[in-house]
């Protein structure tokens, strides 16, 4: 778990066992910077981002299997390509292989297996539900609940270890709110702003979801009647949890996630949760105390579990363990899974069965594949130049804040400390995860699902009242995002993520500095967002501004929220400025310091070759056209209503017009005039 204090970026050929050396996947020319992605005809003025990315738009169409089609999702099936080489290889050579590529080998292998997981159908789940089966009261219900939470279901509540908010240097053991099927509260409790379209919307939702569990409980040897009973079970309960659960704007408050207290006293806040049990059965260190992210969720649900039956709750387990495997079982689960992700992202058909193993394998062994994957996609000259470039950017940010008019010397000077304390992670961790206690066996897919979740839970859970590792990833080197840390004050690029469009050897300083430059700005920021803000250097929650600073920073921010809540992401539905809030703060901020960077680095060029025009763009025109390719996007309508109620970040067009019409740069750059589209008549800055 990685909410605390986290801010991301964002979210076929047959089988070949030959054994000559894996390689990368080749970039495709579409995927690079070309100006023939541009829709001259547009007004850059009037929509800057229908401008850099009209083209593209016109020709670009969602695959069959994606649910949007975007830089990220370009890349991310570029690198998939790498990985599936080297795991056809891995798997393909049953003698000879280190340790580590047979573990790779055997995962993957087993995933690809597909006859072996149809014969044993559901047989994977069945000590799992009959010892739920078997329980005989609600305090016994609690280690089987431990045993699913383990194995990675999700069931009623979250526990999970993190930084401690106030003494970072230390992990504590968190328990939270959670248990739900659909993605967010929203979907079971109407907002007092929804429309009865809205409204209907997420009622038909929770008809699909009826509709999918009841499938799922007929698979286990219901009666149909039986199984609409448990499907209405199961969202009766999760309506529940739904209202007792805090909003998602309001989790953005780290300190409305903030209540630590001993163990004791958590345990007597919900004695119908039974913690003390349930920590023993997950095998936790011994611990005094850990943080209730959310402690009225844990007094209302406590009621709840005292009115509803044991049967009820027994069935509402069941229920997690079915959904949390049925991607991974014979095709009719495989098939009743993929119907209800439908509705929620339109996405036409499932995708390759390779993909999905290759990402099931980057899962559960992501830095096993990940040491694979770094030999042949990310070499030193990538890292090296991604370092100067991230230098580059934290002296911009550093000059930006000096001269800020808003903010008073005495927090400058603070922020200051905390920018100079920032720790860069580029490409891949220095000392990579130790797998050799991981159980991996072929033809075994579910079992090493099973075991890989439950290595991973444990792993976490053993560093509860312990010394934190500030070496270790939250991602892993395939991955195609990157992300601050509040806790950690650090930024991180995995090796997915340092290639075409985002960042190009090949191309000049400007484009680059659009695309990387402003992912790296982005980040940086986050140090600095509604969030980012109330951590100090050391990533303890501290808040390390005057009074007066502080104010003036939340105008600021109201004045982005408000710009952002104007915007309509689909049909009727508006952005929420509030959730998306920090990664729009960031999207601004971190625009503004890659062109301060660019500028530099385009001063400090004595030959003056890169100030000159390529493709008859300035250097700054082609900066900004480099940042709009990056968020050249597509999206069904679907996952554009889901992200609204559960992504914090903007859609793609939003994360070009609403920073640009921010930026008198822009406007100079490409001669926009006051009243033009793209010309804001009261701008937001915060950085």
């Amino acid at each position: 778990m990685r909410f605390l204090s986290v801010a991301l970026l964002l979210m076929v050929s047959s089988l070949s066992f030959g054994q000559a050396a894996p390689v990368a996947a080749a970039v495709k020319p579409s995927q690079r910077f070309s100006i023939d992605n541009l829709d001259k005809s547009a007004d850059p003025c009037t929509d800057f981002y229908q401008y850099a990315c009209g083209t593209w738009l016109k020709n670009t169409e969602i695959p069959a299997d994606q649910s949007s089609w975007l830089s990220f999702a370009e890349l991310d099936e570029r690198n998939q390509y790498t990985m599936r080489d080297i795991l056809d290889k891995a798997a393909g050579a049953p003698s000879g292989r280190d340790a580590l590529t047979q573990k790779i080998g055997d995962f993957y292998g087993s995933c690809m297996d597909e006859k072996a997981v149809e014969s044993r159908a559901s047989a994977p789940l069945k000590p799992a539900l009959d010892r739920i089966a078997a329980v005989k009261d609600k305090s016994a219900l609690i280690d089987e609940l431990a045993h699913v939470h383990l194995q990675g279901a999700r069931g009623l509540f979250a526990f999970y270890s993190s930084p401690d908010l106030h003494n970072a240097d230390m992990v504590v053991g968190n328990i939270d709110q959670g248990g739900l099927t659909l993605p967010d509260r929203r979907y079971y409790v109407d907002g007092e702003k929804d429309t009865p379209d809205q409204q209907q919307k997420m009622a038909e939702m929770r008809q699909h979801m009826i509709e999918y569990a009841t499938q799922l409980f007929t698979l286990t040897g219901q009666t149909p009647a039986q199984a609409g009973d448990s499907a209405k079970t199961v969202l009766r309960i999760e309506t529940g949890l739904a209202k007792a659960s805090m909003d998602r704007t309001l989790r953005r408050d780290p300190k409305n996630r903030d209540h630590k207290m001993a163990r004791d006293q958590a345990v007597a806040l919900a004695p119908n949760f039974y913690l003390a049990r349930y920590f023993t059965a997950v095998g936790t260190p011994v611990f005094t105390e850990l943080n209730v992210v959310n402690p009225d969720f844990f007094k209302e649900v406590n009621g709840l579990l005292e009115t509803e039956s044991l049967d009820a709750l027994k069935t509402y387990v069941t229920w997690h363990v079915l959904n949390g495997a049925a991607p991974w079982l014979s095709k009719e689960w495989v098939d009743n899974n993929f119907k209800m992700r439908q509705y929620l992202s339109g996405q036409k058909q499932i995708q390759d069965r390779w993909k999905r193993c290759v990402d099931e394998t980057d899962s559960d062994l992501g830095e096993a594949l990940g040491q694979k994957y770094v030999e042949v996609a990310f070499g030193a000259e990538s890292k090296q130049r991604m370092l100067k470039m991230v230098d580059a950017l934290e002296r911009s940010l550093d000059q930006d804040i000096a001269g800020l008019p808003w903010m008073t010397g005495e927090t400058k000077k603070q922020a200051k400390v905390k920018l100079d304390a920032i720790r860069n992670k580029i490409g891949y961790p220095d000392v990579w995860r130790d797998y050799s206690s991981l159980k991996v066996e072929p033809g075994d897919l579910m079992g090493n699902i099973l075991r890989a979740n439950e290595f991973e839970a444990r792993r976490r859970i053993a560093k509860i009242g312990k010394p934190l590792d500030r070496k270790e990833w939250g991602m892993t080197p395939p991955t195609v995002n990157a992300y601050y840390s509040g806790s950690y004050n650090e930024i991180v690029f995995p090796a997915g993520i340092l290639q075409p469009p985002f960042f190009d050897n090949n191309i000049d300083d400007a484009v680059n500095m659009g695309g990387i430059g402003v992912v790296i700005g982005h980040e940086l920021t986050h140090g600095f967002d509604d969030q980012g803000r109330k951590f100090d250097p050391q990533g303890n929650l501290r808040d390390w501004w005057t009074e007066q600073d502080g104010k003036e920073f939340e105008k600021r921010a109201s004045c982005v929220a408000d710009e952002y809540s104007s915007f309509v992401a689909v049909d009727d539905l508006h952005l929420n400025g509030r959730l998306t809030l920090g990664e729009n703060t960031a999207d601004n901020g971190g625009a503004r310091i890659a062109l301060m960077a660019l500028r530099e680095m385009v001063a400090a060029d004595k030959s003056g070759k890169a100030a000159e025009k390529i493709d008859g763009y300035t250097p700054e025109q082609r900066f900004f056209l480099g940042f709009g390719r990056v968020w050249c996007e597509k999206r069904r309508p679907e996952l554009a209503r889901t992200l609204v109620n559960t992504d914090s970040h903007s859609p793609g067009k939003y994360r070009v017009n609403g920073v640009v019409q921010n930026m008198p740069e822009f406007q100079q750059a490409w001669g926009c005039k006051t009243g033009q589209a793209m010309v804001r008549e009261n701008a937001c800055r915060v950085w």
